[in-house]
């Protein structure tokens, strides 16, 4: 099929072109369109591309689209981690940390009961697997253990987000309206919720977590992050299992940031990078995925992720009412569950919860530093 698209496979040049201003493009309308701001990046990304190539534009398969999987992808996951610094996120995270430990339990719970639930097909091991992942740290671990559990169908992978981000916009909403519900506020603490009005902006807290990188940050960087890929493909193909690297470039990165935090925290912008390139993925993978493919198979992946979503949240909610805790540090980690730091962060400083946005960002990079190795373990357990 591809064969006869107007740019073919072979042109890289263009298609390189194609999948950056594409990612570009997301970005730009996520932050300066309203339109935008509901969609996400992510899906703005994949639907220009996935339009692109089912209009034969751009073909469905190229090796351009391989070397983003190969390369692009190992190489955003450890920026993404520079943060992870373990033992700081035990120590300030505090309540939300529970909050979130008991979220990622109700996210296992929830993948368990959709699987034996909802049939995925033969790949359905592995799209459960990658969905509790992402419900656990975020959209980095959807790529990343897709990637571990060599679930390479486009197809499956763009229905797998467009399922995922749908939902995800729907508990959102669901999540932002938690706090203003009466029969919570009656039966939860509500000391964040009462305070909010007493608290000056937030904004600045974001900015520090998110400075402006300079040339020797990203060489930093980039060069931390290609050393530590090196390192665990090599280690992959010592050992022999595949898809075994990324697990490795996990561990190699948060241990660093675990043992080295403030060489690492010096190092600014690595997450602005590693989420660019992540950007540039989502865009490689709408240009691979077949329409009706997509069609046929996302509607039963919106139900999947729904029920996922439900007993997580009918799980966050029983158990966080259980340990008495704030009924705005359970939405807070249930959004660093869901979406990872970023939305996490966002979401306190939208309801001007001051204290609780840096365990939020705390909690959402804990989720980027485990989810992966719970959804890929989650994955060979239900196959």
């Amino acid at each position: 099929m591809f064969q006869h698209a107007i740019i073919g496979p072979d042109q890289s040049w263009m298609l390189w072109a194609i999948l950056i201003l594409s990612a570009t493009f997301g970005i730009w309308a996520e932050q300066k369109t309203k339109w935008g701001g509901k969609v996400s990046a992510v899906v703005i990304s994949i639907l220009t591309t996935f339009i692109l190539s089912n209009l034969y534009i751009i073909p469905i398969q190229s090796p351009t689209y391989d070397i983003v999987w190969s390369y692009l992808v190992p190489l955003a996951v450890p920026l993404l981690l520079f943060k992870a610094n373990i033992r700081r996120i035990i120590k300030e995270a505090g309540p939300t940390l529970i909050a979130f430990g008991i979220g990622a339990v109700g996210t296992i719970v929830g993948t368990i009961i959709a699987f034996k639930t909802i049939p995925l097909g033969e790949e359905g091991w592995k799209l459960a697997g990658i969905f509790c992942s992402t419900y656990i740290g975020g959209s980095m671990n959807y790529v990343a253990t897709s990637e571990a559990l060599h679930l390479h169908s486009s197809d499956l992978l763009t229905a797998g987000v467009a399922a995922d981000n749908l939902v995800m916009t729907i508990y959102f909403l669901i999540l932002f309206a938690l706090p203003g519900v009466g029969f919570l506020k009656k039966h939860f603490k509500n000391y964040h919720q009462q305070n909010a009005e007493k608290e000056l902006t937030t904004n600045e807290i974001i900015e520090a977590n998110y400075e402006n990188p300079d040339l020797l940050d990203m060489g930093k960087g980039l060069s931390i992050g290609l050393l530590a890929a090196a390192i665990s493909f090599y280690l992959q193909h010592l050992i022999g299992i595949q898809g075994s690297a990324i697990l490795i470039i996990t561990l190699l990165v948060v241990a660093v940031a675990t043992l080295f935090p403030k060489q690492m925290n010096a190092i600014r912008g690595a997450d602005q990078i590693g989420t660019f390139l992540m950007q540039i993925f989502f865009a490689a993978i709408g240009a691979s995925a077949n329409i009706m493919v997509v069609l046929k198979v996302g509607p039963i992946l919106f139900l999947f992720a729904g029920l996922i979503l439900l007993v997580h949240l009918i799980f966050i909610l029983g158990f966080g009412r259980l340990f008495n805790l704030d009924l705005a540090e359970i939405v807070i980690a249930s959004n660093a569950n869901m979406g990872g730091p970023t939305t996490a962060a966002a979401m306190a400083v939208g309801r001007r919860w001051k204290s609780l946005v840096i365990p939020a960002i705390l909690c959402g990079t804990l989720g980027y530093a485990i989810a992966t190795f719970i959804g890929v373990g989650m994955a060979y357990w239900l196959h």
